[in-house]
């Protein structure tokens, strides 16, 4: 691994001492690289939160809670969220139907919506994994408890100058996170043949999730079949209408989608500065016009005038 000197300016290097393994039993150094956390698009727990680079392939939040503890003292770590795990996507289990209508639905009322979202998660299959293994090269973010705690594990970090300083990865940690090894391939080997009951209650709330999705789907398809949308245009789906379109729909569509041009260019009238001197300029021609006009009528008049004779 690249030493401190190797950092980037915006980076400290954390050296972290990685104890002896039966597959590995020689201790080892590990450098991790901690900026403050500061992504394209802002959270509001950014002002302390910790961007770390290289983290170590076994790594926990139970590893990571302990690592900071042994360096900064406990209290100061809140929680960690791995960038592999944003990445790996998650299989979609929505109708076809209601995927294609996604944009049209409704947002729900909080308890439905929070009774659906519990469906869900019980329609998902169990992991056959009781711990992650994560890329060399990955990255994290850790929330620390507030601002100050990110100065101070920072300022802590600058501080490590000798190997007997560096914390030890794991330390406190091991007895609390799954084991690794064969254990860990045995777990996976008995997670992936879950007992039939699991497997068919999983699939009972499934497949009541899907019909009920469904269902919502064809609701809705069938009230967007029979509704303009704003602009006077009716949504073409799958199954036809549901009735004959009459001529007063018709009517009214059209009527919406006229008044509603009509809105809009309003709104957009005298908008900018040049609209303005535009209309200025149009009022005094046609000013200037109807001056023109009125003079000749006058003058019509009095020619007229001039050449009448009474009768004697």
């Amino acid at each position: 691994m690249p030493e401190a000197s190797a950092a980037s300016e915006d980076f400290s290097a954390f050296p972290i001492s990685i104890p002896p393994v039966p597959s590995f039993p020689v201790k080892a150094t590990h450098y991790l690289y901690l900026r403050r956390n500061s992504p394209k698009i802002p959270t509001p727990d950014d002002s302390r939160s910790l961007f770390i680079a290289n983290i170590p392939s076994d790594s926990t939040e139970v590893h990571f809670r302990a690592l900071f503890a042994s360096l900064v003292g406990p209290g100061r770590f809140e929680s960690i969220t791995f960038e592999h795990d944003k990445k790996t996507p998650k299989a979609s289990h929505e109708p076809a139907q209601a995927i294609r209508l996604a944009a049209h639905k409704k947002r729900k009322r909080g308890d439905d919506e929070s009774q659906n979202a519990r469906d869900e998660a019980a329609a998902e299959l169990p992991s056959t994994w009781t711990r992650q293994i994560y890329p060399s090269g990955s990255s994290a973010v850790a929330v620390l408890a507030d601002e100050k705690s990110v100065e101070v594990v920072l300022k802590a970090v600058k501080k490590l100058r000798k190997p007997k300083d560096y914390p030890v990865w794991g330390q406190g940690a091991n007895d609390k996170a799954p084991p690794l090894g064969s254990q860990w391939l045995k777990e996976h080997n008995k997670l992936s043949y879950p007992g039939n009951d699991e497997v068919q209650a999983i699939m009972d709330v499934y497949f009541t999730v899907f019909n009920r999705k469904e269902k919502e789907a064809h609701q809705l398809a069938k009230r967007l079949r029979n509704e303009p949308d704003e602009d006077g245009f009716v949504t073409v789906t799958r199954g036809g209408r549901a009735a004959p379109s009459r001529m007063d729909e018709a009517e009214e569509a059209k009527q919406k989608m006229m008044d509603k041009q009509a809105k809009r260019k309003e709104e957009m009238t005298d908008f900018y500065r040049f609209q303005l001197r535009e209309k200025r300029r149009f009022e005094q021609a046609e000013m200037l016009k109807r001056f023109e006009e009125d003079k000749r009528k006058v003058q019509a008049m009095k020619e007229k005038r001039g050449k009448f004779r009474p009768e004697t």
